[in-house]
């Protein structure tokens, strides 16, 4: 981690000390601007149970610009693709220096929490979300359970 700027380096060592609850971040060992994510599907959701695998980047300019971050693991999710890309506007355009890999972390969780269908990535999967609803929970919690319960 030597050439590492100064904040990555303490976030990091912030993020092995005391973990965002259901989170854990590890650093690449080839490269420590890389991140391996598993995050815990949050209790209540239709996500409860599962354990996702996320990728999370951090770009040159860290923390002038927003870390890329990306689901491995399967969801149905209205504001993630099928590619993993997650809709979350502090991963865009209201990105702020002030945040942290801690912070994008936990809203990535609570978006789990409160999926937007009015703000989709995945068109299809918001249109069944906001038509049937109920339906849509179902495909979640069986996805779910096919591709982030081992």
């Amino acid at each position: 981690m030597a050439s590492l700027p100064r904040r990555i380096k303490v976030e990091t060592r912030e993020l092995a000390r005391d973990p965002p609850p259901g989170i854990s971040a590890i650093p690449d060992g080839e490269n420590c601007r890389y991140f391996q994510v598993v995050m815990a599907g949050p209790a209540g959701s239709p996500y409860e149970g599962g354990l996702f695998k996320l990728e999370l980047f951090l770009p040159e300019n860290y923390p002038l610009s927003p870390p890329s971050v990306r689901f491995l693991t399967k969801i149905f999710h209205p504001n993630i693709d099928k590619l993993g890309r997650i809709c979350l506007d502090i991963l865009k355009n209201q990105w702020s220096p002030a945040l942290q890999v801690r912070t994008v972390l936990l809203s990535i969780q609570a978006l789990l929490s409160s999926p937007n269908p009015d703000d989709p990535l995945a068109n299809d999967v918001a249109n069944l979300w906001k038509s049937r609803e109920q339906e849509a929970v179902l495909l979640a919690k069986e996805w779910t359970r096919i591709y982030a319960m081992e």
